[in-house]
């Protein structure tokens, strides 16, 4: 039997890092083995929010790329492409617009909660309002079975959905209604107890040498309670034990879960036996990731072997479309 195809992109805004590592790619990694797998550099999305700041994406779209060949996807196993280099997603956002009644939009929970959220930038643009049917297009154009989400992200879906059945009702049985396929991801605090986001600039990026992970767990807010050594502590609400419970032998976890609540162990010494697990967990990634670094002519080409069968793909559906329209 053929796998069934899933598709799923991130939006090159920065940095990669530990939330997306066990929030996204550890996920795609394992399903690149179980499925056709579509994955994509966002970088259109990346405008709908960002629209005045635009000089960075090139270099994050090569960044992404090699974070994701880093952590284990493979060219020979799933297709990787960059979103813009593929002209046909934007025809069939402006198809879908035609089609698509803003009421389905105004109603997107995302939407008005970043509205409120980021309230520094101005969002009262066209692009921020529809790109949820610029997401319908990308996910649709490639007839995709599935839609890897956490929760949060169910509400897009099912607009896509929408926007399947409203075409399909009107010109025919052209594009597949895709399913949301939940995926289980650890809830990873940043630095700060907040949560791990480029924009807080609290995380510990892929990229990150041994010496900087080292450095960066140094920063860690541990127990808030605990104000000295001799104070006990509570590791269940410690945000470096959370981590020891990741990337800690489980020897070391009930050593530090015991020592810690009778002051046996200070947070200092906490963070350095957690911070050399967490650097020798990260090691492989940042070997790899300075190999490709050493090597930008290999991220080109996949890149390009990436677009070209997407490409493939979307020239495909778009023909399908076009013929369904009478267009």
């Amino acid at each position: 039997m053929a796998k069934k195809r899933i598709l799923s992109g991130m939006r090159p805004t920065g940095p990669l890092h530990l939330g997306h590592l066990h929030g996204a790619l550890a996920n795609w990694k394992r399903m690149q083995d179980e499925y056709e797998c579509f994955f994509f550099i966002a970088d259109w999305h990346a405008l709908t929010t960002d629209y005045e700041k635009t000089g960075g994406i090139a270099q994050n779209i090569r960044e992404m790329m090699m974070d994701w060949l880093a952590v284990g996807l493979s060219p020979d196993k799933c297709t990787m492409f960059v979103q813009s280099h593929i002209k046909e997603h934007a025809e069939l956002y402006l198809l879908l617009g035609m089609l698509t009644p803003v009421p389905w939009l105004e109603r997107n929970p995302t939407y008005k909660e970043q509205i409120v959220q980021l309230a520094d930038k101005d969002l009262s643009t066209y692009g921020f309002l529809g790109y949820p049917v610029l997401q319908a297009a990308d996910i649709i154009m490639y007839k995709a079975d599935g839609v890897p989400v956490g929760i949060d992200q169910v509400p897009h879906v099912e607009l896509t959905r929408e926007i399947v059945r409203r075409f399909n009702y009107l010109y025919g049985q052209v594009f597949v209604e895709p399913q949301s396929i939940l995926t289980e991801t650890p809830k990873i605090l940043g630095l700060d107890r907040r949560k791990m986001s480029k924009s807080y600039q609290n995380g510990i990026s892929l990229s990150d040498s041994p010496e900087t992970v080292r450095k960066r767990v140094g920063e860690m807010i541990t127990d808030p309670q605990r104000m000295r050594k001799s104070d006990p502590g509570d590791p269940d609400i410690c945000n470096v034990f959370s981590f020891h419970k990741m990337y800690s032998p489980a020897e070391t976890v009930d050593e530090v879960n015991r020592e810690c609540r009778v002051a046996g162990i200070g947070c200092v010494a906490c963070k350095k036996k957690m911070a050399e697990n967490l650097a020798a967990f990260l090691a492989p990634i940042y070997e790899n990731r300075r190999d490709l670094a050493e090597n930008p002519a290999v991220v080109d080409e996949i890149i390009a072997a990436g677009d070209a069968k997407a490409r493939e793909t979307a020239r495909a559906t778009m023909a399908q479309a076009r013929e369904a329209m009478h267009i």
